[in-house]
């Protein structure tokens, strides 16, 4: 199984969002549902980039409609 890792730094760069926003979604992964998305190798923090990209689109996902009975 390949992966692609980055950095919060370098995940940062590449993509729209802040080091801030990628380090609070970080120390809140578990809560938010992201914690797949996050690679911990010692004191290293890495972002699974496909990981990622699933947990957003997850986030953009509309609701099932409801059901008139």
């Amino acid at each position: 199984m390949k992966r692609t890792l980055r950095t919060v730094k370098a995940f940062a760069a590449e993509s729209p969002f802040t080091e801030g926003q990628i380090r609070w979604w970080i120390f809140n992964a578990e809560t938010i549902g992201m914690a797949s998305a996050i690679v911990r190798i010692g004191r290293r923090v890495y972002i699974d980039v496909d990981q990622f990209d699933a947990w957003i689109d997850r986030q953009n996902a509309k609701p099932p409609a409801p059901t008139a009975d």
